[in-house]
């Protein structure tokens, strides 16, 4: 487990790492799923549902007859008892069965993440003078921009992972978005975990559907009877759900298709650990194995300059190790410095500091989802309670992506508002610079307005 970073090239920890997301062995069996939704609807929805999670849900009444019209209304829909949707019913008895003490951590972790994600709102609207170039001070031209949030957006969260509702609809309730979909698999008995029902009604959710897997995302994508047609897909999944993302998002770019966009690809779960001789052991071995418990594929990843560290981390994770499923990997640098550089070319999702000078190097840290500084700083406070987003890019997405965030749910428009005297200022040098680029009725647009009729 231990290796010397030098001796090592980035190819070859890329291929022992196995971070690529190769989504062509699912491709095939997802690009069916998502013909089989955009074409039959709530109807493929369902025969999906049985096959893949083991449940047959029922159809409601007047579903099946208004097949072939889904969607032309938005994908509206009445309240289901055991059908697609979620009832009211069904989320009151969810609350009734969460613990009183679980509920109020959960509602303190909303609170959190609802804080925090307020603090990343944008200003809604606003105008400033320009007083530069050739205006100057008092120019008459006002420039600035709206930020709109999305109307509809829609969240896949996988089973169980109630904290993952959380991290989805607040920021998309903090920036506004009118109308927040959840979609999430099926128990057997054809119900929903009763702590995801709950933390998705509490963060904001304005509908929540039984759907899970590439089902799941093609019907947000193309909307069904049931389930309305949305802007964006946000939300972790597994292969299947990566690639069905990846694959609606290319095929509402068709001709006469309406479009859907997507948060980032996002594969295993995955730390990645700079630490010195000062960190402790004991403190690193936890956060490594607690990775296991997302799966077989998650990654652990220790960085240290410090062989005795080295040595005493992979002893306490070997007496663990056995009875759990992951990999970790401890390589050592020949310094600190070298070990941020490895870092950044790595771009973990989450990244945590433990070394003497752990603001000296985050300055230096360019490229990670989430940053985790200091001996008592572990990814799982941020996963649950610190407040910030648990939604990241992995796989080394975080050179290109930024974690979730109130921006994903919003749009901004530019602004600019001339008065007569602004205008004026600015007509010779626009009318010069399109006629340059040969746009001459560009030119007369703006002359026409200071020429005698």
């Amino acid at each position: 487990m231990i290796k010397k970073l030098r001796e090592k090239s980035k190819d070859f920890f890329e291929r022992s790492f196995e971070r690529r997301l190769d989504l062509t062995a699912v491709t095939p069996v997802v690009r069916e799923i998502i013909a089989g939704v955009r074409e039959r609807g709530d109807e493929a929805l369902l025969d999906y549902t049985a096959r893949f999670d083991g449940v047959r849900l029922e159809e409601r009444a007047g579903e099946k007859a208004g097949r072939r019209e889904r969607a032309r209304d938005g994908g509206r829909a009445r309240e289901g008892g055991k059908g697609i949707e979620v009832s009211r019913d069904e989320v009151a008895a969810a609350e009734s069965s969460v613990d009183g003490e679980t509920l109020r951590c959960v509602k303190e972790a909303a609170e959190a993440i609802k804080n925090f994600h307020y603090r990343q709102k944008r200003r809604g609207a606003w105008l400033e003078e320009f007083g530069g170039g050739a205006g100057g001070a008092g120019s008459g031209v006002w420039i600035g921009e709206r930020c709109v949030p999305l109307e509809v957006v829609g969240a896949y969260v996988p089973a169980s992972y109630f904290s993952t509702a959380l991290m989805c609809v607040i920021p998309a309730k903090v920036a506004g978005v009118r109308e927040i979909v959840v979609c999430t698999p099926p128990k057997k008995d054809g119900s929903v975990d009763a702590l995801t029902l709950v933390a998705a009604n509490l963060a904001g959710a304005t509908r929540i559907f039984k759907a899970g897997g590439a089902q799941a995302v093609a019907a947000l994508a193309f909307g069904t009877e049931t389930v309305p047609r949305v802007q964006k897909i946000v939300g972790p999944g597994n292969v299947y759900v990566t690639a069905a993302k990846m694959a609606v998002r290319e095929a509402t770019g068709e001709a006469g298709a309406e479009g859907v966009e997507i948060d980032f690809p996002a594969g295993p779960s995955e730390v990645l650990i700079i630490a010195d001789e000062t960190a402790n052991p004991a403190f690193v071995a936890a956060d490594m194995l607690a990775q296991a418990e997302h799966g077989a594929k998650s990654k652990a990843v220790l960085l240290t300059d410090s062989a005795e560290l080295a040595a005493a981390v992979e002893a306490a994770v070997k007496a663990e190790a056995e009875r759990q499923e992951e990999q970790n990997w401890i390589l050592i640098g020949d310094s600190v410095e070298e070990c941020v550089a490895f870092a950044n070319e790595y771009a973990p999702e989450h990244l945590e500091i433990m070394v003497s000078e752990p603001v000296a190097v985050l300055k230096r840290i360019k490229n990670a989802g989430s940053v985790f500084v200091g001996d008592y700083s572990p990814v799982a406070a941020g996963d649950y309670a610190t407040g910030a987003n648990h939604v990241l890019p992995t796989a080394g997405y975080a050179r290109l992506f930024s974690g979730l965030g109130v921006e994903h749910f919003t749009r901004r428009m530019t602004v600019q508002w001339l008065e007569k005297a602004g205008l004026e200022k600015l007509k010779d040098v626009v009318a010069r610079l399109c006629r340059a680029e040969g746009m001459e009725k560009h030119a007369r647009s703006v002359e026409r307005r200071f020429s005698q009729i």
